[in-house]
């Protein structure tokens, strides 16, 4: 891999990428020692804040959900996904975060997609977010049926 790919994935501008932009506060689940610091600190760079953590109880305007194989099963992922929509603003963003094929922990993107769909989400494109992840954004739809 070149050095430019890796820039054009987590360098500057990588938070825009993510769907995230300037003044937003975006909510981060699932963090763990192999979560890539350069996509935190990419986004926030574009928001100009730090990442605030599950616990937090305000409205955000985003996620960020750091999701592995041996963090559960795709019912587990959908109920994650819930805790993330409690917060989050109507027309927020959430980002999921897999570990790329080959690497420890993969969850193939159907897994993510039912559990999104599941959780009344619509996936909305994907992201090669690091050298070890992948991202697919979600957006809410008919949150208020």
């Amino acid at each position: 891999m070149s050095g430019e790919h890796v820039a054009a994935t987590a360098g500057p501008g990588a938070g825009n990428r993510f769907g995230f932009t300037s003044g937003q506060e975006i909510q981060e689940f699932g963090y763990d020692d192999d979560a890539d610091q350069a996509v935190r600190s990419a986004v926030e760079e574009v928001t100009g804040s730090d990442l605030v953590d599950e616990d937090y109880s305000d409205v955000v305007d985003g996620a960020i959900i750091w999701w592995r194989d041996d963090d559960g099963d795709e019912s587990d992922l959908t109920d994650l996904l819930m805790d993330a929509l409690d917060n989050l603003d109507d027309s927020g963003t959430i980002l999921v975060l897999t570990p790329k094929p080959g690497r420890g922990g993969h969850v193939g993107p159907a897994v993510v997609e039912e559990a999104a769909r599941t959780a009344g989400l619509q996936p909305t494109g994907s992201v090669d977010a690091a050298s070890d992840w992948n991202g697919l954004r979600l957006l809410a739809r008919g949150r208020g049926r």
